[in-house]
C-alpha cells in the first residue's frame, strides 16, 4: 500500500511522466492512499488557481478513485514526536502529518521531496 505525498499528486495531475508512469506501476500492485492533509493542500491549490473550476473537477475524480486516510489521534501523536526529533530543523507542518499518517499505518510514502529522507523509520518511494 502507497500515501500519495501532495508533490506526487500534482505531478500526477500535470501529467508529469515520472508521476504517471509510477502511478500506472502502482495501481496494479497496490491499494492508493491520500491523506487528509494533502486533500487540504490539493484544495487550497485548486482555490488559489486561475482555472479554479476545471481544477476542483480534476482533484474531485482524483480524491475519488483513491482511499483516504485521517490525521487521527495516532498520527497527531506521532507528528508532534517527529516536530520534537527535527525541531533543530522542522519540516512543513503538512508535511510532518501526511509523513505521520503514512507512519501509523506502516506504509510507503511516495514523493520527490527529499525532506522526507530526515524521518526515521519511514520509508519511501522517490522519484
Amino acid at each position: 500500500m502507497a500515501v500519495l505525498d501532495t508533490s506526487f499528486v500534482v505531478d500526477f495531475l500535470r501529467n508529469r511522466s515520472p508521476a504517471v508512469a509510477i502511478l500506472s506501476e502502482l495501481e496494479l500492485r497496490e491499494d492508493l492512499f491520500v491523506a487528509t492533509p494533502t486533500v487540504m493542500e490539493l484544495w487550497e491549490g485548486t482555490l488559489r488557481s486561475k482555472l479554479t473550476s476545471q481544477n476542483k473537477k480534476q482533484v474531485n475524480a482524483f480524491l475519488a478513485a483513491v482511499t483516504i486516510l485521517d490525521f487521527d489521534i495516532r498520527a497527531a501523536k506521532r507528528a508532534a514526536e517527529i516536530s520534537i526529533d527535527l525541531s533543530h530543523s522542522p519540516l512543513e507542518t503538512e508535511d510532518v502529518m501526511i509523513a505521520s499518517v503514512a507512519l501509523t499505518r506502516g506504509e510507503t510514502l511516495v514523493t520527490r521531496d527529499q525532506d522526507y529522507a530526515r524521518i526515521p523509520g519511514l520509508r519511501l518511494l522517490k522519484y
